[in-house]
């Protein structure tokens, strides 16, 4: 535990010194062990910055991104967050150490399987997940205090934006190309949003549908 811990605080600091300072951020990614999360082959750099691979040529974001993304939504103790994007589970197991619930959407049934096991074992208990298309959101739940995309959408997400509650807030990658700009759409009171770019990152692009496997 001692190693786990040692690990985790040199991350944390490192995060703090990139600009993620939200101390409710800070503390919900040192309380989840990324070493859950990442394939066995890669144990050793569980608590490294950077990203690594999962299944289904998915990655688990880079520590740094996922405070960035995390400190950027400004989610609140009673917010139901929406999730596109589920991957190994990580981002929302952060997410559900801030919000009340965290609804999470996977293309992909085997990712989403092993995360919700990962989620288990981590006796959270406040992430509703489900297989399907993300670029169609969760209608039937929304709308949502907040939104955010862990993959590349194409352009401005406006069916994930129609889900938003007024005054929401929504981060997600957008771009075509292997690196995107990283934008956070804000609500307005007169119903439009205003776009604000936050760092250029690189995300698995939003893909339309539900993946075949197997």
């Amino acid at each position: 535990m001692k190693l786990h811990d040692d690990r985790a605080g040199r991350l944390i600091l490192g995060l703090r010194q990139q600009g993620v300072t939200d101390p409710r951020v800070l503390a919900a990614m040192e309380s989840i062990d990324r070493s859950v999360f990442v394939h066995e082959k890669f144990l050793d750099q569980a608590w490294d910055d950077k990203p690594l691979p999962i299944d289904c040529a998915q990655t688990i974001s880079q520590p740094y991104i996922v405070g960035l993304m995390t400190q950027a939504l400004d989610v609140q103790p009673r917010h139901r967050v929406l999730e596109i994007g589920t991957g190994s589970g990580y981002q929302a197991a952060v997410l559900s150490r801030l919000a009340r619930y965290v609804y999470s959407v996977e293309r992909y049934r085997s990712l989403l399987t092993e995360a919700e096991g990962r989620l288990r074992l981590l006796g959270i208990d406040n992430v509703i997940t489900r297989h399907g298309d993300g670029g169609l959101g969760w209608p039937e739940q929304a709308p949502f205090d907040r939104i955010m995309v862990t993959a590349a959408a194409p352009g401005e997400p406006t069916e994930l934006l129609h889900q938003l509650k007024p005054g929401g807030i929504l981060v997600v990658p957008v771009g075509r190309t292997s690196v995107q700009m990283l934008h956070r759409y804000v609500g307005q009171d007169d119903g439009s949003f205003r776009r604000e770019s936050l760092a250029e990152v690189r995300f698995v692009p939003l893909v339309e549908g539900m993946a075949k496997e197997g």
